[in-house]
């Protein structure tokens, strides 16, 4: 398929996992694409998996001078912007009673403020039908027991999708939302448990999602380019839930 020939798409987080995945089908499927993080070695792999041309920046999403520094670096390349996968954040979990203002702080400007204030910076370089596509969580949703700050500011971001919407429509530009379920990235094996605590905490995950299984980074990866192309130019300010039916139970 060819739905994205002539476009130009910036990922944010794009270097591994979901983003990576995305990267590389919005790059088969024509696009030119730019992704950012902040491992300039993980940047480097990642541009020579995707191919297509595909551009990389260091860039850290938690800061709004960041944020501007992005968009001034895509004004210099002058480029303007198909689609936006704002996917870039942090996942930290701790109960009520250990989490800290510093936890607090670091997963709102990396899960909300820097996404924010791209999707600020970003605006001028949309180009009209332009699609915005938001990466949120099925944890904004289900009450899981230490993911009260994260689940908080994915919950933010859903809510920030309806809105800018309508702001947004205007420009002829829309933004969605993916909420992934458990999805099999490296981000499990960042959340600083032991092997054996790691694989039994995705065994009691696994164990609650309806098919058995958890999802893949591809599959993902295809809501997203979905809610991206033309195919979708009727969803607007909405919600895809992606998570094997787990929130369903």
């Amino acid at each position: 398929m060819t739905r994205f020939n002539n476009h130009t798409v910036l990922v944010t987080g794009g270097s591994s996992g979901i983003g990576l995945a995305a990267a590389k089908a919005y790059a088969n499927e024509g696009a030119r694409v730019v992704i950012t993080g902040r491992d300039e070695e993980a940047l480097a792999r990642a541009q020579a998996e995707i191919g297509h041309g595909a551009i990389a920046l260091r860039n850290d999403t938690g800061s709004i001078a960041e944020a501007k520094r992005l968009a001034t670096a895509l004004q210099e390349k002058d480029l303007q912007l198909d689609a936006i996968f704002i996917n870039a954040g942090v996942a930290k979990f701790a109960p009520l009673s250990d989490v800290a203002e510093a936890l607090w702080d670091a997963t709102f400007d990396a899960n909300v403020k820097g996404p924010y204030f791209q999707i600020q910076a970003l605006t001028p370089l949309l180009r009209p039908g332009a699609a915005i596509v938001i990466n949120g969580s099925i944890n904004a949703h289900i009450g899981m027991p230490n993911s009260s700050v994260y689940a908080a500011s994915k919950a933010a971001l859903i809510s920030l999708a309806k809105t800018l919407s309508a702001e947004l429509l205007p420009r002829g530009a829309r933004v969605n939302v993916v909420s992934p379920g458990p999805i099999a990235t490296p981000l499990y094996g960042k959340l600083g448990m032991d092997k054996a605590t790691l694989d039994a905490t995705a065994s009691a995950i696994q164990g609650q999602i309806p098919l058995g299984r958890f999802g893949t980074p591809e599959e993902l990866a295809s809501t997203v380019l979905h809610l991206s192309a033309k195919e979708s130019a009727f969803i607007v300010g909405s919600e895809l839930i992606v998570d094997g039916g787990m929130s369903n139970l």
